[in-house]
């Protein structure tokens, strides 16, 4: 993250600080002021020039998007303004929402330029294995920038990492599912279930919560989708189907050979006895 200092293009026309955020396509991002409401008399947010949100003393002052702006409906019920710091949330960012985001107050202004990229992996993975292999479910984030993440599996948390400290499977129900099967690698966040089994199969929800030097923090959603498939049942090999095609060649042989000697012994009788002919 870089920050920098710039002439302003947005209301004020000062200079304020620049900070440059990029999340990647349906992230959420909070753009943080620092503050607490009663620091400030005012607290406006500009959209590349568009005022989206206001906070006032007064909370009854308080608006987003079309309330602060009759007919905008570009962050139609995507932006949340948090009434004591003013701090703006963009949910589930969109490639339409990259651009300046100035933070306008009665002594301060800062604006955060950001960026969108669009990366389907970034959000969703599908992943295949055989029944009885491992496999590692890896969230996509540097560990680093981690503050909070946790991994759910049909609804029961099955990993949580908050700060330096990490747990597994601290639900009941996550113990009976996987026992002593789930293994967290701390370097890398991911995560390895071991000896899997069909009952496995399924979603695997990581919720990523990352900040980035106080001034933003961006929220993520990964879902990897886990197929285990059942082996197929077990077929002769090549050899051994060779081998048996060969012994039947060899008792047709025979049988053919004992048919054509009783024939030639007892012109036919004996083998339509034995019930050959």
């Amino acid at each position: 993250m870089l920050t920098v200092s710039i002439l302003s293009s947005g209301v004020t026309g000062v200079h304020a600080d620049v900070v440059l955020v990029s999340v990647m396509e349906e992230d959420s991002v909070t753009l943080h002021t620092g503050v607490i409401k009663q620091q400030h008399e005012y607290i406006k947010w500009y959209f590349n020039d568009i005022r989206i949100a206001q906070l006032n003393g007064d909370v009854s002052d308080m608006c987003t998007d079309v309330q602060c702006n009759n007919g905008t409906e570009r962050f139609r019920d995507r932006l949340k303004l948090d009434n004591q710091t003013g701090s703006l949330t963009i949910i589930n960012i969109r490639n339409t929402d990259a651009g300046d985001y100035e933070l306008v107050s009665d002594n301060e202004e800062m604006i955060f330029n950001v960026t969108v990229h669009d990366d389907p992996a970034a959000h969703y993975n599908q992943v295949k294995k055989n029944q009885g292999e491992s496999v590692t479910l890896n969230p996509g984030v540097r560990r680093d920038l981690i503050v909070v993440l946790k991994c759910f599996f049909n609804d029961i948390l099955i990993t949580e990492i908050t700060g330096v400290q990490s747990q597994i499977c601290a639900d009941v129900q996550c113990k009976e599912r996987f026992t002593d099967r789930l293994k967290l690698e701390n370097e890398s966040a991911s995560l390895t279930i071991q000896n899997t089994s069909i009952t496995d199969s399924g979603d695997y929800t990581f919720k990523i919560f990352t900040r980035s030097d106080g001034r933003f923090s961006i929220t993520r959603e990964k879902i990897i989708s886990l197929t285990i498939i059942s082996p197929p049942p077990s077929h002769l090999s090549g050899g051994a189907i060779a081998g048996t095609v060969v012994g039947l060649v060899v008792v047709a042989a025979v049988v053919a050979g004992v048919i054509y000697h009783l024939r030639q012994r007892n012109g036919g009788t004996a083998a339509q006895n034995m019930g050959f002919l």
